[in-house]
């Protein structure tokens, strides 16, 4: 039997060359461009016929969502190995109307740091990476290519009582990481790393590179919580660090839906947020095998930092949350740094070398293909609500389904709402971070499981925050608005996500985002619109 054959009609194989023609035309344009400007090293640039191109656009695509054969890919990737390199690749692409892509740590939840509709260039900042730790006056300056286990490392190499309030994960970059907000394990105690941040090195759309005296405060508080990517390209940040005991303690305790999980999780919601700032326990919930055979069930996992000695926890505990059956033999005591490989499952017999392996072997449920979502809670969820949540557990859709529960209140309460663009501080009880991760990379496998996301998401509506429902930026959620593909976005279509990121922070962002980037160079699907646009 003769195969059925196509024809394309004309009108569509001539737009194709078209416009097949005009990237090539402007990727061999871009290329002259910086070889004539910048002095950048060929060898610090990789086209799509470049034997490196392949490996090095994967090695920082964190999300196998996007990185399947019909994702579009930058015509050129950029290396910088200092700042100039960075104000030439800006002005080419300004020159050449290419799209800008800024990666750091390759963390974004949808891709955004690597992936565009349009003809765009990756500035991709993995050789800006060095760090510079002053332990007398407690601070550090860090480029933005280097990633939160870098950082923790460096610290640690010259002391044992500073540290740094920043994420779990080592592998994520500083660059998004810290102008998203980024919360961790004492945030409670010290707030979030954007809070730490004291100065900071930005190129701007016009090439110039800007401190915190020369860009002014209303760019630097926009750059701490707002997302760095709308306003030019961050090469630094400079931080104070903060001073821990030499021992902490840490624990992760496990509970069952059969070892009363549910009443456990439904007291920890007004346990956690209130309880004394050196302690942060949050909880992981996944579906395990039950001890009835051929079952399954839900397990809460309660997992804890706490800055002091096992007594005091054990005392603070009895006190505060004593359902929980805490006792000493579930907690170890350790060096603030051996607890950085201790959270995200790293051996403690492992090197902290480790922590400098930016490709990372740390199995999680946002490792490989997944679809997140975020939500804050301001009232406790009750009991029969948790029952339900329990269920989706165990649907079919649910893949590899887990939800992290981590606790605001201590110092968090304290810092208002517009201090940074990050405003989900007083009265947010806990933040929830939803993911559900497979294995399968056809495409209706993965929409199976981001349908299973939103109907699961839906369900939580009326237990989480109102007016807005509220979301964290560094967990991106592109199912919450977007901006149009082109120049112009109006307030309105842009309000419906970045009022839940921003709250009413939105407006001065717009305002500093008209400012320094009238023109709406540096955009994306979610980020911050010019007041000019409407």
């Amino acid at each position: 039997m003769k195969s059925p054959s196509f024809s394309v009609p004309l009108f569509l194989l001539v737009l194709f060359s078209f416009s097949w023609a005009t990237s090539a035309r402007t990727h061999d344009s871009f290329l002259q461009c910086l070889s004539v400007h910048s002095g950048i090293n060929a060898r610090l640039i990789y086209t799509q016929n470049s034997s490196s191109y392949e490996s090095v656009l994967d090695l920082s695509a964190r999300n196998a969502r996007f990185s399947t054969p019909t994702t579009p890919r930058p015509l050129v990737i950029v290396t910088p190995s200092n700042v100039s390199h960075v104000q030439a690749t800006i002005n080419c692409s300004r020159e050449h109307d290419m799209q800008i892509r800024i990666r750091s740590g390759g963390h974004d939840y949808e891709g955004l740091s690597y992936v565009s509709k349009v003809p765009f260039v990756i500035i991709d900042l993995i050789n800006m990476r060095s760090i510079d730790v002053d332990t007398e006056k407690k601070t550090a300056w860090i480029q933005a290519g280097a990633t939160i286990g870098e950082l923790y490392y460096r610290i640690a190499e010259k002391s044992t009582t500073l540290a740094f309030p920043a994420g779990v994960c080592p592998t994520v970059g500083v660059g998004g990481h810290f102008s998203g907000g980024g919360y961790g394990m004492m945030t409670r105690k010290f707030g979030l790393a954007a809070d730490q941040i004291i100065d900071a090195h930005i190129v701007t759309v016009d090439g110039r590179i800007l401190d915190r005296n020369s860009m002014g405060e209303d760019l630097f508080w926009a750059i701490r919580g707002g997302g760095g990517a709308s306003f030019g390209v961050i090469v630094a940040w400079k931080v104070k660090l903060v001073s821990v005991p030499s021992t902490v303690t840490v624990f992760s305790v496990n509970r069952t839906l059969e070892e009363n999980a549910t009443k456990l999780v439904h007291k920890w919601q007004s346990v956690a947020e209130a309880i004394d700032e050196d302690l942060y326990f949050r909880v992981f919930l996944r579906a395990v095998n039950s001890s009835k055979e051929g079952k399954r069930t839900v397990q809460a996992s309660f997992t804890s930092l706490f800055l002091g000695r096992i007594d005091q926890l054990i005392a603070l505990m009895q006190e505060s949350f004593p359902e929980l059956g805490l006792v000493k033999e579930d907690c170890i005591e350790m060096s603030w740094i051996q607890s950085i490989l201790y959270f995200p499952g790293i051996p403690q017999s492992e090197s902290l070398d480790v922590l400098l392996n930016r490709t990372g072997t740390i199995r999680t449920v946002t490792a490989g293909i997944f679809k997140a979502k975020s939500d804050y809670v301001t009232e406790p969820i009750p009991e029969i609500a948790l029952e339900g949540l329990w269920q989706w557990f165990y649907e079919d859709e649910s893949g590899t389904l887990e939800l992290i529960f981590s606790p605001y209140g201590g110092i968090m309460d304290e810092i208002s709402e517009s201090e940074t663009p990050f405003p989900h501080r007083a009265g947010n009880l806990y933040n929830i971070h939803y993911a559900v991760s497979w294995e399968e990379e056809d495409s209706s496998t993965s929409q199976k499981h981001i349908n299973f996301m939103r109907r699961l998401y839906k369900y939580m509506e009326p237990y989480v925050s109102k007016s807005p429902r509220a979301a964290y930026m560094n967990y991106r959620d592109l199912d919450l608005g977007s901006n149009n593909e082109g120049n112009y976005t109006s307030y309105t279509q842009a309000s419906r996500w970045a009022l839940k990121y921003f709250k009413n922070n939105f407006n001065r962002l717009i305002h500093v985002k008209s400012m320094v980037d009238p023109q709406n160079f540096f955009r994306h699907e979610q980020s911050v619109p010019t007041l000019l646009q409407g």
